[in-house]
């Protein structure tokens, strides 16, 4: 008890530092920047009419000045699904339709993403100062930092999918907890061969189930993460009945386990999914609502215009200046820009005079030195995984090359960095458990030289967190200071 009660208190110590980090400024700047012209605008919609209206095009320009009037009810045509923009509009209902109104709940979840990441990682490793390094590490990576101080939804997707991997590792311990019981309550050394108890309700799928419906319901995406993760559940259930001594019962054992893992996790994620566009389906004015009686087919056929609209030829020959492969991801090739200000003159809004122009920024690029760590520890997480038989290295590969493959056959359109928010959680728990294995067990022979590589490791991730700092939050900086923290020049 007082073990699990210190791993809370740490828990909450750095997600409450982070809370602190990421606060300073949230509403600076004060405009919509980047895709806040969409979602934050579509939040405000939905909190007076239950479905994303039209506004007029110089609205950005009136809500800078408290001007909400170019909101109409005219129905208009999203791509995303409304969850993620209800959870944005929840801050807009505290705060006002304002700057610090639309990124409070970002940062909520932002924060929220390090706990989860935590508490997940602590699970695998069973160790409190290996989940504390996975949290510091998300804590200061520039990405994860930015994208919780702006009003996108990917940091709600990120933030739910880590938590459905919490409730699939706390579904495992379930498991494997209730088959020990099942043998010892029969007095058994083993099953035998015979293949053991079926457990027909297990609630922590049911909670992996509604949480990846909320996940799919902020970006659809995120199904195939339900899919990775449902079928390397099935494989965990595998190897405890296995090990419980079923032999070949397993494969059948497994069969039906994928069952109730289909029903719990799949079907449920369907049911909730739906009800997440349940004010679409309650009022009369949403896009395409009255192409059919039954709401519900209404549904269906604005779902095949949204999908049209993301795999056809529009956005497959759209451009973007912050086009970024998927290839490049891993290693950050190409970062993006948030928000701008260039040229401002000497001796003006702060530039010293008498010297070069200045500017202001906001840049979506990770940390470095930890992204490029990441790219190690990823090999060696799959090294001890499939080769070390090493379990707890299967969920940050699996998730990783879930949230990243996706991409590449989506490549011909534009694609940005920011989606990698869904990665970085992954990176930094592959690299808690490397740290964690050279670190080794209390008293061993590499303890000592592994917690100072540890050491050294977040040392590093701060400092480089703090020198790239000001291009994250939009403070001033010449154009020389600027250019530093630009290393390659597809940064630029």
């Amino acid at each position: 008890m007082g073990s699990e009660l210190n791993s809370w208190l740490v828990t909450i110590g750095i997600v409450g530092f982070a809370f602190i980090l990421r606060l300073v400024n949230l509403g600076r700047p004060a405009n919509l920047v980047f895709d806040e012209t969409y979602y934050a605008k579509d939040a405000w919609s939905l909190l007076q009419y239950g479905y994303e209206g039209s506004w007029a095009d110089d609205s950005n320009a009136r809500i800078l000045n408290g001007d909400l009037s170019g909101l109409s009810p005219d129905p208009s045509f999203i791509v995303h699904p409304q969850l993620g923009k209800w959870l944005i509009a929840a801050g807009e209902a505290l705060f006002g339709m304002n700057s610090f109104g639309w990124r409070f709940m970002p940062l909520v979840f932002g924060c929220l993403l390090i706990l989860f990441t935590i508490r997940v990682t602590r699970r695998l490793s069973r160790s409190t100062l290996i989940g504390a390094i996975a949290g510091l590490l998300l804590t200061f990576d520039g990405l994860a930092f930015v994208m919780s101080r702006i009003a996108l939804l990917d940091i709600f997707q990120a933030s739910l999918t880590m938590l459905a991997v919490w409730f699939l590792l706390m579904d495992r311990d379930w498991y494997r907890t209730r088959l020990a019981n099942y043998l010892r309550d029969h007095g058994l050394h083993s099953l035998n061969g015979q293949l053991g108890p079926i457990f027909w309700f297990r609630p922590w799928r049911l909670a992996v189930g509604i949480t990846f419906g909320l996940a799919i319901g902020v970006k659809w995406n995120t199904a195939v993460l339900l899919a990775a993760f449902s079928v390397l559940s099935v494989l965990w259930d595998y190897g405890a009945r296995r090990l419980a001594g079923a032999r070949i019962q397993a494969w059948p054992g497994a069969l039906i386990d994928a069952a109730i893992a289909f029903v719990h996790q799949v079907l449920v994620a369907v049911v909730v999914y739906v009800l997440t566009w349940w004010s679409w389906l309650t009022t009369s004015g949403g896009y395409d609502r009255h192409t059919n009686a039954n709401p519900l087919l209404a549904l269906l056929k604005y779902h095949g215009e949204i999908w049209a609209f993301h795999n056809g030829d529009f956005i497959r020959g759209a451009t973007h200046t912050y086009d970024a492969k998927p290839i490049g991801w891993l290693v950050m090739a190409r970062p993006i820009g948030i928000d701008a200000v260039n040229d401002i003159q000497p001796g003006t809004d702060g530039c010293p005079p008498g010297g070069e122009n200045c500017l202001r920024v906001i840049t979506g690029m990770g940390t470095p030195v930890l992204w490029w760590i990441g790219v190690f520890a990823l090999a060696a997480a799959i090294v001890l995984w499939l080769l070390n038989r090493d379990w707890r290295f299967a969920v940050p590969v699996v998730g990783l090359f879930a949230a990243w493959l996706p991409w590449f056959p989506n490549s011909e359109r534009p694609v940005f960095f920011f989606y990698a928010i869904m990665m970085i959680p992954f990176t930094c728990i592959a690299i808690a458990l490397c740290l964690g294995a050279l670190i080794g067990r209390p008293g061993g022979p590499r303890r000592v030289a592994g917690a100072i590589t540890a050491g050294v490791v977040l040392a590093l991730v701060m400092l480089n967190f703090a020198f790239i700092y000001p291009i994250l939050t939009d403070q001033l900086l010449t154009y020389s200071q600027w250019r530093m923290r630009m290393w390659f020049a597809s940064w630029v």
